[in-house]
């Protein structure tokens, strides 16, 4: 009995940190270290944008960063002055180690002067990536 109990408990907690996982994967926020930090165009390795940039850290065997490279494309596409910018995250280990970068695909939204606003771990939505460009601008 006292083995069932704990099999139960066990599932109970696997499940209740499956679905906090879930729910804050992708999701853009302010973290309060990105306050002060800047980029500028030599260490991302490719231009600002005029009104903002996506910064996107990736790695070789990364599958959601295929999906996160395709959903930034066509968000830098549709909105004016917007650039992205794709790091390869094993090549710049010193800015993976700066900017606090566990694990990949890593979003940060920066604004016209390379100031980090936003940042998303994980796989972003294009409706969160838009909103996050809002209020970059």
């Amino acid at each position: 009995m006292t083995g069932l109990m704990v099999c139960v408990a066990v599932l109970a907690a696997t499940s209740a940190y499956g679905v906090l996982h879930r729910r804050r994967n992708g999701r853009v926020r302010v973290r309060g270290r990105d306050e002060g930090q800047r980029l500028d165009a030599g260490r991302l390795g490719g231009e600002l944008g005029e009104r903002a940039t996506l910064v996107q850290f990736s790695s070789a065997f990364c599958a959601p960063c295929r999906a996160t490279r395709r959903v930034l494309g066509e968000v830098a596409g549709m909105v004016p002055g917007v650039a992205h910018v794709e790091i390869d995250a094993e090549a710049h280990l010193d800015l993976v180690r700066d900017l606090g970068i566990v694990k990949t695909p890593t979003v940060l939204v920066l604004d016209a002067d390379g100031r980090v606003v936003r940042r998303a771990a994980g796989q972003p939505r294009k409706a969160d990536v838009i909103a996050a460009l809002g209020e970059a601008v």
